[in-house]
């Protein structure tokens, strides 16, 4: 008995016996996570859903939106710096795997500015490389150009002056052709109908002459052939606006006249064909040639519409894509400086984009934008105002727009739920401006309803009930 108490005893010892303990740092686990990526602070970075918080969602500003640098992803752009502690990192090592990370030599201070020397000279070459290459792309493209231009000083009393108005149906492609033609964009470009409102000018100068193109409202008519009552006033506009241009470029959707013909576009097209003008040129643009599969189509629309005296000249482009567009510019330079380009001085300065052009392309923009976002018929019942416009000492814009709308459930489906839709309109028309003005652009929208817009001081003209 007295064998098998000492044997139990012995055992009970050797199970209780444990393996000793290695110390550890108490604070390693907290060290351990913070040696991994940290995350961005929200706060740190106001995003779309701070918009959504915000007390009031019918303002959208830039200024509370991460915007992506100015230059993007530029080569000269230093790399993006890791988030993580280098020190943490160490410590983890050394405590996980029993290794300690050798210690850098302190750089001296001439080798850091022998460094920075390197990286400036790195940042140098890549900024010389590109501009090389733009320029030479530039003297391939403009060959032809130069040797038309001759001198870019051109004297006053050699100046001359061509306008020429762009006109035909709603949605017929003419805010595209116009920001093809011209080079940038001043016309809102929509799938909706009557995307413009107003004449819109773009500028386009070669040689001595300067012409300049109004983009003007769709020309909807009934069947009967008279303008709707709703926007009456404003294609009456565009009708009398017409005799006023030295040319007339008359345009149509090749593609929605083979597929859908319609009787108020074919009289729009006779009317304006009917017999040729005494002082001025007109010409023909069947547009969306690239839309139509059977090209033998476009043979035929020709055929139709070839007995028209009015029109001195047919052609077949793509205003969006641009095909066909540099024989149509060419024959305008040509009528401009052989027959109908009146001597007088240039409207626009061709070096520099006018203040009132600019103010007028910020409109359009966010109007496209718009257009893009808010469906049916809300759109073309909202005022588009520019507000304020400024020049700030830094070079960036400061561009303010209201939207005034009559009735609140309009309002309701332009801010969109806690502003998300004012706020994708802001964010997609800030980044289109930025990349037009190539500078900063600050853009601030707000959306007023009409008793709103009065109290808070905003001058509203109520049209008739």
């Amino acid at each position: 008995m007295k064998a098998l108490r000492a044997l139990r005893t012995l055992t009970s010892l050797s199970s209780n016996s444990k393996a000793p303990k290695i110390p550890l740092n108490p604070s390693f686990p907290f060290r351990f996570y913070a040696a991994q990526p940290q995350e961005d602070d929200p706060s740190s970075h106001p995003t779309f859903s701070d918009s959504e918080n915000a007390s009031d969602s019918s303002v959208f500003d830039s200024s509370h939106y991460a915007m992506p640098g100015f230059f993007g992803s530029d080569a000269t752009a230093p790399p993006k710096q890791p988030t993580w502690d280098k020190q943490y990192r160490a410590k983890a090592d050394e405590v996980i795997f029993g290794k300690k990370k050798k210690k850098k030599k302190k750089k001296t201070q001439k080798e850091e500015e022998e460094e920075e020397e390197e990286v400036e000279e790195e940042k140098r070459r890549a900024l010389a490389k590109a501009l090389l290459e733009a320029a030479l792309e530039a003297a391939d493209d403009d060959e032809d150009d130069e040797e038309e231009d001759g001198d870019s000083v051109v004297k006053e009393e050699d100046q001359k002056s061509l306008s020429v108005g762009i006109v035909g149906a709603p949605n017929a492609g003419k805010s595209a052709l116009t920001n093809y033609m011209v080079g940038t964009k001043v016309a809102a470009v929509s799938r909706k109908t009557n995307t413009t409102t107003h004449e819109v000018l773009g500028v386009m100068t070669k040689g001595n002459t300067q012409i300049c193109f109004f983009d003007t409202p769709g020309l909807t008519l009934t069947s009967s052939g008279q303008p709707y009552k709703d926007i009456k006033v404003r294609v009456e506009s565009a009708w009398s606006s017409v005799q006023l241009y030295d040319a007339v470029i008359v345009i149509f959707d090749v593609h929605r006249h083979i597929t859908r013909p319609d009787v108020r576009v074919i009289g729009m097209i006779k009317r304006m064909g009917a017999k040729p003008h005494a002082t001025q040129k007109r010409v023909l643009c069947m547009n969306k040639v690239d839309l139509v599969e059977n090209k033998k189509d476009l043979l035929k629309v020709a055929e139709q519409f070839k007995d028209l005296p009015g029109f001195e000249k047919h052609f077949m482009i793509s205003g969006l894509k641009g095909s066909g567009v540099k024989d149509l510019t060419q024959y305008l330079m040509e009528q401009a400086r052989a027959l109908i380009a009146v001597k007088r001085p240039w409207d626009e300065d061709p070096f520099t984009m006018s203040e009132e052009v600019r103010k007028n392309i910020a409109l359009e923009v966010v109007r496209e934008r718009l257009l893009d976002h808010v469906h049916q018929e809300v759109p073309y019942g909202i005022e588009h105002r520019l507000v304020d416009w400024k020049e700030l000492r830094d070079g960036s814009l400061r561009i303010e727009q209201h939207f005034i709308t009559p009735k609140l459930s309009q309002r309701k489906i332009l801010v969109g739920k806690k502003g998300s839709k004012i706020g994708r309109i802001g964010i997609e028309a800030n980044e289109e401006l930025r990349s037009i003005f190539k500078r900063e652009v600050h853009l601030i929208l707000q959306v007023f309803r009409v008793e709103a817009a009065i109290g808070a001081g905003t001058n509203v003209e109520r049209s008739p009930s």
